[in-house]
């Protein structure tokens, strides 16, 4: 289920106009792939595709962009198939459309929430979904899908955003069991911060409390990315960050205790953000 080779692949990739997609685009095409960025950032599209032009002059594969709403799922059917249309096949679909939004459940608003889950979650079930036609009809094909640490931690003050990479978590596990045997892979992806322009929204104040230490950039993410394609790897967590590391076995270990130690730590973080302010 592995793609070992890129030559000639045609990737789909959502949230390509930036960060962790804008990156494996690069990846990708610099081993020969036709890459198709979509984004809902249509100015910012055209100014990846020449950047990503110059970034990999020399390489033969096409570049093509298409705005898309991944919410939306007439949008997503038409970026399917014209992909397909156009380059023939869908060989990966690498999901990178995402949003973040962090804050106590106290002032977290209904909107927040099904924003997160409409375009974290929905938006990767809706490219699996139409996607899957083209694959099963060349028996092979490819998905990466973008979750986050947070999808398998459970963070405070980000309670919408675990909910939503937790989704796409699970979404990946039953999926890739309904796949078995078709000829159709999964990876799902679970980043530490990366420096992308989602966490550079982020305020000082917040930064502080969730204690954000970035380690990773789009370029590492997408390098980790197209050897885990090529090994056909289920799993790939990339937390470098030692605090975010030790969370990561306590909750495979001990989720109770891994859950009542960040909870003490949000509460002290709190605390001391208070005295300081007062």
């Amino acid at each position: 289920m592995a793609l070992t080779k890129f030559a000639g692949a045609v990737a789909v990739i959502t949230g390509g106009a930036s960060g962790i997609g804008f990156a494996t685009a690069g990846a990708l095409r610099e081993r020969g792939a036709h890459v198709v960025l979509a984004d809902i950032n249509a100015d910012g599209l055209l100014k990846a595709q020449e950047e990503l032009r110059r970034a990999t002059a020399g390489a033969q594969g096409e570049i093509f962009t298409v705005a898309v709403d991944v919410t939306n799922e007439v949008q997503v059917r038409g970026l399917m198939k014209r992909a397909e249309e156009a380059l023939g096949s869908i060989d990966l679909v690498v999901t990178c459309a995402g949003i973040g939004r962090g804050g106590p459940i106290d002032t977290f608003s209904s909107g927040d929430m099904q924003n997160l889950m409409n375009i974290n979650f929905m938006g990767t079930y809706n490219c699996a979904q139409s996607a899957l036609p083209a694959m099963r009809r060349q028996g092979s094909g490819y998905f990466v899908f973008l979750s986050s640490v947070a999808g398998k931690l459970g963070t405070p003050m980000l309670s919408g955003y675990c909910a939503s990479k937790w989704a796409v978590r699970g979404f990946s596990a039953a999926l890739r069991a309904e796949l078995y045997g078709t000829g159709i892979g999964i990876t799902t992806v679970y980043p530490a911060w990366v420096d992308t322009p989602m966490v550079r929204q982020e305020t000082e104040d917040e930064m502080r409390l969730l204690n954000v230490q970035i380690l990773l950039t789009p370029q590492q993410v997408a390098s980790e990315i197209v050897q885990a394609v090529t090994e056909g790897r289920r799993d790939l967590t990339l937390a470098p960050n030692p605090d975010i590391a030790f969370a990561l076995q306590l909750f495979t270990a001990d989720q109770d205790k891994a859950e009542d130690v960040m909870g003490q730590a949000i509460q002290q973080q709190l605390a001391t953000m208070a005295r300081q302010s007062s």
